[in-house]
């Protein structure tokens, strides 16, 4: 069983990033990759390729992103969708699907934070 690695979307708080590594967690962000600006279907694919886990708090667009994907077989290694909320509540969820999932359960999979709870 692998652990679930994560690239943050650039809009998810660099404090979750900080305090996730704090707890041991792989984390990547937009901003260290130099993905900022890019479009959502381009950062799934730096994710995928980097088999890292995407989250993001555009729920709307990945959400379509996933099933467009899954609608032509193309695989991706998680999403994980939220809306924005304090860093406590995102980390406490967020931690909770970490110690709950692994890489090879995210693979393909979509998953809403609202779940976590």
């Amino acid at each position: 069983m692998t652990t679930i690695a994560f690239y943050f979307d650039e809009h998810v708080q660099l404090g979750l990033a900080e305090a996730m590594r704090a707890r041991g967690v792989d984390i990547l962000t937009t901003q260290e990759a130099g993905n900022t600006g890019l479009d959502d279907r381009r950062q799934l694919v730096f994710a995928t390729e980097n088999r890292r886990s995407l989250l993001s708090y555009n729920t709307r667009h990945f959400a379509k992103l996933h099933n467009q994907w899954m609608n032509i077989q193309r695989p991706h290694r998680g999403l994980i969708l939220s809306d924005q909320m304090p860093i406590g509540i995102v980390l406490r969820r967020l931690m909770r699907l970490y110690f709950s999932l692994n890489a090879e359960d995210m693979q393909n999979r979509l998953e809403y934070l609202t779940g976590w709870k």
